[in-house]
């Protein structure tokens, strides 16, 4: 019999935010599946992301192609002008991919710290060097409101970050979004924890925030955390506030969830500064990422 798509209703239905999905499947037997996303952000209104598994065993039969021309198309019906879809670098989707047409646009090398192995000593030294006029903050879950101004102020920090061609643009933060991202982060029972630098000056006590890095932690404490944003205003770069947040972080989860088995980030290839001062903290290169672009 042929290979069959059946479209599925997303029960995770979020407002702004769509995910259409497919199923591909033979004789009454999954083969594959697509999820495409879809938002209504205004750095994301022109893109739809894709998500495509086909079975190992089911491979070079078609089902790729179908799953891929029915995301296309729903992308195309929903006014996209790009679709992007991520594989592991050296992978069989790297080759279905370019054989339909899509190119290679972005590629983030992820990285691994295990906190069994992390180096305290080196850690404490990095964390515990002085910063002359600069010093740190932490805090969980929502930014406090004395923070809050400071840290939306912030948040261009990452507007320069390499993203390729994409497509990404620079997300526009403000009180409302960092407070929506929180709370998603709790409502799914993890925990955010982020650390922050303050720089001498008239931004109130402790000046303003000139860098920032957010780590997520599974809800049990257990497996591994994610970070999520890191970054550094251009005025204040290549003076060591990067590693010397990041250090300080490592050592408070580890203090705070001493079942925590190791820390993940990944970063855009041609971020140079940032994968140096992950490899300085110890983290170790797991695998890369490709994103592929379709115009449609």
């Amino acid at each position: 019999m042929p290979i069959r798509l059946t479209a599925l209703t997303d029960p995770a239905a979020a407002p702004g935010a769509r995910r259409e999905v497919w199923l591909a499947e033979e004789d009454g037997v999954p083969v594959g599946s697509a999820y495409l996303r879809t938002s209504d952000r205004d750095d994301r209104r022109h893109l739809a992301e894709l998500e495509l598994t086909v079975h190992p065993a089911e491979r070079r039969r078609g089902t790729g192609g179908l799953l891929l021309d029915a995301a296309a198309a729903a992308a195309r019906a929903a006014d996209r002008s790009v679709l992007l879809a991520g594989t592991d670098e050296g992978g069989p989707g790297e080759a279905f991919l370019a054989a339909r047409g899509l190119r290679r646009v972005l590629v983030l090398a992820a990285a691994r710290l295990p906190l069994a192995e992390a180096d305290e000593a080196a850690l404490t030294a990095l964390a515990e060097r002085p910063h002359p006029g600069y010093r740190l903050v932490s805090w969980d879950g929502t930014v406090p409101d004395d923070l809050l101004d400071r840290y939306v102020a912030a948040r261009p920090a990452m507007d320069d970050m390499p993203v390729g061609d994409t497509g990404f643009g620079a997300v526009r933060w403000d009180a409302d979004r960092l407070r929506s991202a929180a709370a998603a982060v709790a409502a799914r029972g993890d925990h955010l924890t982020t650390t922050a630098v303050l720089a001498d000056g008239p931004a109130g006590e402790g000046g303003g925030m000139v860098a920032f890095t957010e780590l997520v932690v599974p809800g049990d404490g257990t497996g591994d955390a994610q970070h999520y944003g890191t970054g550094v205003l251009p005025g204040h770069r290549g003076r060591g506030l990067a590693g010397w947040m990041k250090a300080e972080q490592i050592r408070a989860v580890r203090r705070r969830h001493p079942a925590l088995a190791g820390l993940l980030t990944d970063t855009a290839e041609h971020n140079v500064p940032m994968r140096r001062v992950n490899e300085a903290l110890g983290y170790r290169p797991t695998h890369r990422t490709c994103h592929y672009r379709l115009d449609l």
